[in-house]
């Protein structure tokens, strides 16, 4: 290096106040997986020390990629724990931050998010004072400033129904025919919902050890409804929050059929474990029938990939194909892997 060059200064090379060493039990246990997500790391976690507030934070990479995000938070957040694992999906890589964390709230975070306005520690504050909350989301907002909608009802047919024919363009549409609750004016005052987005959780570990870990039978989607659902019946309470807002990069991927394929068939496995025969079969014909009006729609040559997103999607729900990605394992708790080293990393 030149003697010219001046490096960026890293806000955790200091010694941070907030940051609690992870043999002791901490306030807040920050659980953040990365699938080569390394580059969104850095805003994302410096964000946490800026916005951390009069709380303990004990923060855990779960790396389940393969960009090397777990040397790169040792190398520059040497406060922060890095986890590496096999990728066996997003709630068994969030379960393994659990089984590590010490805190007596947890937050799932997801790495292309930043803590915007407000503290964590007036999250934490807020479920102090509110002993039946289970679980809470906070406000989001996208890259343009656009406030989006993170608070969700459980799925069923007429939600599945009004959703597969675009229902949200109502300016009154009743909240049993959608998930997303779309009146705007909710978010900026606590509202009681059913589930969150899980690109930000805060939730008890008192709630989370009486309701259960992630199903780790989801390999991806899906398993925020069904926590959600065990956690209020187990008697809790999940709410949006507005004591926080935060950034969400969403939807930079844009159409991608596997994805579509992989939300289709964790709805399948939803609704087999939720639903009655005539209900599963009724839910599932509704999505199917979003799925058809896409690919009816999606007619002109640039929107190839959406047809082909409808078409792999509806070849999933009526099962000519199975996981886009991985076989569900058998039970919704799977033995912790054993370490990866560097070797086994590049020989898988």
């Amino acid at each position: 290096m030149s003697s010219g060059t001046v490096m960026s200064p890293n806000p955790l090379e200091q010694e941070p106040r907030h940051i609690a060493p992870f043999i002791a039990p901490a306030d807040l246990t920050i659980i953040i997986v990365s699938f080569n997500d390394k580059h969104w790391l850095e805003p994302c976690l410096t964000s946490i020390l800026e916005r951390a507030g009069d709380v303990s934070v004990d923060v855990v990479v779960v790396d389940n990629g393969t960009d090397g995000a777990h040397r790169f938070v040792e190398s520059r957040f040497p406060h922060v724990r890095a986890i590496r694992t096999e990728n066996r999906g997003f709630a068994n890589a969030n379960n393994r931050g659990v089984m590590a964390g010490t805190g007596r709230y947890i937050l799932f975070l997801n790495p292309d998010t930043q803590l915007l306005h407000g503290s964590l520690a007036d999250v934490v504050a807020a479920l102090d004072e509110r002993p039946e909350v289970g679980l809470v989301g906070v406000r989001q907002v996208t890259a343009d400033g656009t406030l989006w909608p993170t608070m969700r009802y459980f799925p069923g047919f007429t939600r599945a129904l009004g959703d597969a024919f675009a229902l949200e363009r109502w300016t009154a549409r009743p909240r049993w025919a959608g998930e997303r609750e779309i009146n705007m004016a909710l978010y900026d005052r606590e509202t009681e919902c059913d589930w969150v987005s899980g690109s930000f959780m805060l939730a008890r570990r008192e709630a989370i050890l009486s309701a259960g870990l992630f199903d780790e039978r989801y390999f991806l989607y899906s398993e925020e409804p069904d926590l959600c659902l065990r956690m209020k019946r187990a008697g809790w309470s999940v709410r949006h929050l507005p004591t926080m807002t935060i950034l969400h990069h969403s939807g930079k991927g844009g159409t991608r059929p596997k994805m579509i394929a992989q939300d289709a068939f964790t709805r399948r496995q939803y609704a087999r474990k939720y639903f009655s025969t005539s209900h599963r079969l009724a839910y599932l014909t509704a999505i199917g029938s979003g799925h058809a009006v896409r690919l009816a729609l999606h007619g002109h040559r640039q929107e190839l990939e959406g047809r082909a997103a409808a078409r792999l999607a509806l070849r999933t729900l009526l099962g000519r194909e199975g996981a886009p990605f991985r076989l569900p394992p058998p039970t919704a708790l799977s033995a912790p892997e054993p370490a990866l080293s560097d070797l086994e990393r590049v020989s898988s």
